[in-house]
Order: structure tokens, then sequence, then C-alpha cells
């Protein structure tokens, strides 16, 4: 377990704020250099001192813009929601490249409106292309009420969210809670661990997933209940299918792009953070590439409304403004392949004015069989091809000279697709995107006096346990008289009597305290009072992690972020803290 180190003087926050045992705020120190299946609700503002702009799971508020650091402004106490913490060590020193993902990384997508874009597509999908009932088209998408972290059992029907040793902690089918008999019967009678992964199961990582997972739940609740209506054939693992393959089918025809792409304002969180923060990181000398999955002409669109110099709309131009804060950009990676340096796949690089894609050996241009002769000397300048498609990690590091790959920092959103792979396989240091931990953090502060009195509650019980156990042994074991033993056994009624009423305010407590962040799910971070199988990740496989990518630029550009101590249970009891 970590506990955080003592803090600067300016920065005031709990010692342990109880979500992640990696956690530690760092001070921002200068450095050189109709028809609707389920419980539908909206999540709760939270209480006094707690800011309540909230827009949804991803947490992102309309705040106003953050001095960056090397602004007059900079350098200075930086909001608790937009710390950036550490698990392992990362002296931006070392770094002579970051990179960035663009999809709900640099760019963060409005669940209220693209979510819900992605749910109708999908629900269309099943309906005119597979064959699903015509009453889906009446549903509808409450994207307050899944989160991330979550495991689908394909199989039973179920949504599962599980702590950091993959035990069941919360489970339903559909949208009905199971009960404690049901979870343990289902999952936790069995001679073999189950690992909870692929092919059985589904991963629930993304703030994409979300829409799926909700439909998923509204599709088991139906057949469960419309016994006849979908076909016998489909069970719950063949209905997820169906549902991935919808969302395939509105991704393939380009539905959810184009419509992006007419009004990116209305699908895409404005965040005029992001150039300011480019702009430090290219100053101080480090190099700034772009890797993304999406195709260079939505890569165009996205990039434009972010970093462009207009708003975009309908009537708007785009322009090529956007690519002076890169040095490299890849588009159409195919992450999580892309970072695998045997992955034989070719680079092009991407004629920008065309989108046209143009032979490259190693990124340099090459000229077409049949076709006019190329100028090579004339057509390698850096600013010509900066834009690729496709190709590999391995053509990164020689486009950028790249010497080691501990010298790279990747800021990405997706475990899998973007921090497991690049940290497990290259060795890149890592920064996960998590836009759902500025509400949760704030929480966390505002509820600090709650999570105590659990800690001592529960400090309670174990006390008042021990004096049971040790009561009942006298009883069972020693030769007590009768008078003794009434006396005995009395005290023995009075505590457990005091003990029931501790465990059930200590279990009403926190049922409240979770419900606070969730009112299903409760804290992303935790289950009960273990980290969630989803901070169990965030810890193994992010370096850095933090709520906004633009919280970047609030810090050193030459920052050496240090990861607090580890501790272990049998440390508390002897080490001061």
């Amino acid at each position: 377990m970590r506990i955080p180190r003592t803090l600067t003087a300016f920065t005031r926050f709990p010692l342990n704020l109880g979500f992640s045992s990696s956690t530690h705020f760092f001070s921002s120190k200068r450095s050189q250099g109709p028809f609707h299946i389920g419980a539908s609700y909206k999540m709760e503002a939270p209480g006094d001192g707690v800011t309540s702009a909230m827009q949804g799971p991803n947490g992102r508020e309309n705040t106003q813009v953050s001095c960056v650091w090397t602004s007059p402004e900079g350098g200075q106490k930086i909001d608790i929601g937009k710390h950036i913490f550490c698990n392992r060590a990362v002296n931006m020193k070392n770094i002579v490249a970051v990179g960035f993902d663009m999809d709900y990384t640099l760019a963060q997508y409005k669940p209220e409106t693209f979510e819900s874009l992605a749910y109708n597509g999908t629900v269309k999908k099943l309906v005119l292309n597979l064959g699903y009932p015509n009453e889906l088209l009446d549903w509808s998408f409450d994207w307050t009420y899944m989160v991330r972290g979550l495991v689908l059992d394909k199989k039973r029907g179920n949504i599962l969210k599980m702590d950091r040793h993959k035990y069941v902690k919360v489970a339903y089918h559909g949208f009905r809670l199971l009960s404690k008999d049901e979870k343990v019967a289902t999952y936790g009678n069995t001679l073999v661990r189950d690992a909870f992964d692929e092919p059985d199961y589904a991963l629930i990582d993304t703030l994409f997933s979300l829409a799926e997972a909700y439909l998923f739940a509204q599709l088991v609740d139906f057949k469960d209940n419309n016994p006849g209506k979908i076909s016998e054939e489909k069970d719950y693992f063949r209905m997820y299918r169906d549902v991935r393959a919808a969302v395939d089918l509105c991704h393939r025809d380009g539905t959810l792009k184009q419509m992006v792409a007419h009004d990116p304002k209305r699908y895409i969180n404005e965040d005029k953070s992001i150039v300011p923060m480019l702009q430090m990181l290219r100053t101080s000398g480090l190099a700034v590439f772009l890797v993304t999955n999406s195709l260079w002409d939505y890569t165009n669109v996205v990039m434009n409304f972010l970093c462009g110099p207009q708003k975009l709309d309908a009537r708007s131009t785009l322009t090529l403004d956007w690519l002076q804060h890169f040095d490299v950009v890849i588009t159409g990676s195919a992450k999580p392949k892309f970072f695998h340096d045997e992955n034989r796949a070719n680079l092009f690089a991407v004629d920008i004015e065309s989108g046209m894609l143009i032979n490259t050996d190693n990124g340099s241009p090459m000229a077409q069989v049949g076709g006019p002769s190329l100028e090579l000397p004339d057509e390698m300048p850096d600013k010509a091809y900066k834009v690729f498609q496709g190709g590999n990690v391995g053509h990164l590091h020689k486009l950028l000279s790249i010497e080691s790959s501990s010298q790279v920092l990747y800021v990405g959103d997706h475990i899998y697709g973007d921090i497991l792979r690049s940290k497990k396989v290259l060795g890149w240091r890592t920064m996960l995107v998590v836009p759902e931990l500025e509400k949760e953090v704030k929480l966390l502060w505002h509820l600090r006096d709650t999570r105590k009195k659990l800690i001592l509650l529960r400090s309670e019980r174990d006390q008042i346990e021990d004096q049971i156990h040790h009561l009942k042994w006298s009883l069972q074991r020693e030769c007590l008289d009768t008078a003794e033993g009434e006396k005995v056994s009395a005290k023995l009624d009075l505590l457990e009597a005091q003990c029931d009423r501790v465990r059930i305010t200590h279990q009403e407590t926190l049922k409240v305290f979770h419900e606070k962040f969730h009112k299903v799910w409760g804290q992303l971070m935790r289950t009960g009072y273990q980290n969630s199988r989803f901070a169990h990740q965030v810890e193994r496989f992010a370096c850095l992690y933090t709520s906004q990518v633009g919280n970047l630029g609030l810090y050193s550009p030459a920052k050496y972020y240090r990861p607090s101590e580890d501790f272990m249970p049998h440390e508390f009891d002897v080490i001061s803290l």
C-alpha cells in the first residue's frame, strides 16, 4: 500500500483519499528548463464545497482555462481535480518525445450526445440488419448508468464489478441486483478460479464501451421479460455478439464520424488548455507526436476543432495550422498491433491536401512504378511529410530518432489499446487520462470525515468481535460455575447486540458513501475496502494518471514525478506516519 508523502505548504489534502494505493498528490514545483428498460437516474450533484458543474460519467467540467506552467500565472496551486498522480517515477528530463492518442484523450466526447448517437445507431443496426424486434427503436440510453472497469458475463447476462483480486463484489443480471447468495453460488463455489477474460467475458475499459454495455443489459431484461420476442437461438452470448457486430457496422458505414464532422461542437468538449500545453512541450525541446486509429480525414476535422484558429461548423473550411504543434502524426495506426515492432504493416505518407497515400521506405517517399519520378531531395523536408498512415512503432522510433523506449511518454485513455501494450511491450513511460477522476477526487476530499468514521466503525467492530470470541471460548473451554456462566452469557449477549448495531451502522454508512460517487456502482477506484479491478490496472500499467490531458501543461516540462513510498499492512503498526 502506498501512502502520500508530506505535501507542500500551499497544498492541503487528506493524507489518504482511499481510491488507489498508489495515489499521490503533487504540488507544482518549478524546475529548470418511451420504452426504457432499467432504472434511470441522474447523478446527484456533490454537496457543499464540491464543484457541481459535472457533465456526466466522464467527470468533465465546464471550467475556465487553467494557466500553463510557463505563463506568468503558472506554477501556482493546482486544483485538486487537475493533479497528476504518480505510480512509477518519470523524470521528464530523460524524455525526448511525448505522444498522444486522439479519441477520448485529446478529444473528449460528450456522452449525452456522442454516446447517445452511437447507442441509437447500434439499436437501428440491430433492428434493420440483425432482425431484432422493432420495440428496440423506442428504447433510450441513460449515459450515467454504466461506468468503466465493469465486466460483462456474456453467457449469463450479468454485469460485474470486481476488486483487484477478481472477487465479484457487485453483480447485476440485466438491471436486477443479484443477492449475496446468488453471487456466491455463481462465482464463489468453484474449484478453479475464473480468469474473467475473453471469450466468455467482455471488459468495459473505455468510455465508448458504456453504451454497448447498457444496451446489453437492456437486451437481457427484454429477453427475460418477453419470452418469444427474441429468437431462442439467440442466447445472452449471441446477443452480445450481435451488439458488437452492430457497433462495428456503425463504424464501417461512417455514420458516427460524419455526424461529428458536421457539427464537432455538439459532440466534442472544447478544451483551450491543449494548444498551450503542446506549445510548452515543443518549446522545451520535446518532440510531440500523435498516434491515432482514426484515418486522416476524420483526424483533420477533430484536430481542427481542438487546435485550429476557429470554431468549426458545417460551413467552416479546414486548415492545416494544427500540424504546427506536432512533429509526426500517424493515423490509421491499428493500435494495439502498432506497438509490436514485428508487425509488418506498411507505412504510407499522407498527402495532406488530397488525402492520398504515398509509398514510403521507413518514412521516406518512394516513386510509384509507372508514375512520374520523385525529386527526392526536394520531397523530403520534415514539413512536407509529417503525416503518415499505418506502420508500426519501429517506424515511429526512426522518424523521431528515438534511441531508447524509455525516452518516450505516451498519453492515452485505453488501458489495453494505449497503456498496457506501450508499457509492457515497449517500456514506454505512460500516462492514462481518466476524466472521471476529477469528480472522484473532489468528492473524496468533501467526504473525508465520513471515511474517517468508516475506519473507526470498522476498528470498533473488530475489537468487539475479539471480545465476543474470548467470552465464547471461556464458556466452552473453562469450568465456570452457574453464576459466573450466567454473568459471562449476559455480557456476551450485550456485546453481540452492540456488534450488530455497529455492523449495521457501518454497512449503511459505507453504502451511502459509495452512492455519493455512483448510485449503482459506487467509487470508480474502489470496491468496498479494496481497490477495484480498474484501479488495479491503473496502478500496474500507468506510470502517471490524471483527469485531463491538458493537466500536463500545469507542470514543469522538466519535472521529476516521484511516487509515494509503498507500505505493506505489517508496517503500519511499526512506522509512525
